[in-house]
């Protein structure tokens, strides 16, 4: 299997004008990601609106992805779920259609504590042969998967590494320290303000949101790192600053959605509770676009 490292895209779900899945966009998206880099497929992950995906969806879109990609790069499918028995339930099929591996969001509202956390992502490894990366983002979820429990669930060989969506490079650093003790542990940042800095002390990539605009841009500076040349990762880095903060004045995937619509590369669809960026945002949305010349 090919080393899960770099940049690793949180890849929207397009839809059609009527909120059909638009696989034509899709298929298009993963062979330009490919092209320009990307190191790997996350599909229908939270950017991908898994939460108003129903599951028949989900597994279409997976399944999809998983086949058309192809093995060129390596295809992570989310299918965490506040309910564990979904959760194993979508990470069998999610094996069976073809994914390499599985992305488990911490569950959502039910705010288990952390001797649930463990029970809930040991039950998911002990139920499914397939590689597992925990993701942490308690800023959606109002649940936080503590280093401590990680170092727990580290120690199971289904669970290969975790994305942290904190902006916190102590929380960056034990994860780390978690990785050094397990050299199959791996860490992911899920944070693409603080990326770059997480890949300095020891991320092994970025699970991200920007790649969908910038993909080669995101690829660059995580090889810049792999290879140590940190100025030109740094001065990179600088240059997408704002399209960082752009990218969550709504929540995510809505300023996205809307930069990818006026790149030409979806419809201009996404689903309810979600709407289209609010018109406050346009012209300094559509400013930063022409700046970085992605118009």
């Amino acid at each position: 299997m090919q080393a899960l490292q770099g940049s690793l895209v949180a890849l929207v779900t397009p839809f059609q004008k009527d909120g059909s899945v638009d696989y034509e966009s899709l298929r298009r998206l993963i062979d330009w990601h490919i092209d320009q880099g990307t190191d790997g497929i996350v599909s229908v992950g939270t950017t991908g609106e898994s939460a108003t995906l129903n599951v028949n969806e989900h597994i279409d879109v997976i399944e999809f992805t998983a086949n058309h990609v192809d093995k060129r790069v390596p295809v992570i499918a989310g299918t965490g779920a506040n309910s564990t028995q979904e959760a194993i339930d979508l990470s069998e099929e999610s094996r069976r259609k073809g994914a390499d591996h599985v992305l488990l969001v911490t569950p959502y509202y039910n705010k288990p504590n952390q001797k649930g956390l463990i029970a809930h992502f040991e039950k998911i490894a002990n139920s499914v042969s397939i590689n597992q990366i925990l993701y942490n983002v308690p800023s959606r979820t109002a649940c936080d998967l503590l280093p401590e429990s990680v170092e727990v669930l580290s120690k199971h060989k289904n669970i290969i590494g975790i994305k942290e969506a904190v902006d916190n490079m102590d929380r960056i650093k034990s994860l780390t320290n978690i990785s050094k003790n397990n050299n199959d542990f791996l860490v992911f940042s899920g944070d693409d303000p603080t990326f770059m800095n997480a890949l300095n002390n020891g991320a092994h990539g970025v699970i991200s949101v920007a790649a969908n605009i910038i993909p080669k841009s995101i690829s660059d500076i995580c090889s810049f790192i792999r290879e140590n040349n940190k100025e030109e990762a740094r001065a990179l880095n600088e240059i997408n600053n704002n399209l960082y903060k752009l990218l969550f004045v709504e929540s995510n995937p809505i300023p996205l959605k809307w930069m990818l619509y006026k790149m030409g590369l979806i419809q201009n669809s996404i689903r309810l509770p979600l709407i289209e960026l609010d018109e406050t945002f346009h012209d300094e949305t559509m400013s930063e676009l022409m700046r970085l010349k992605l118009l």
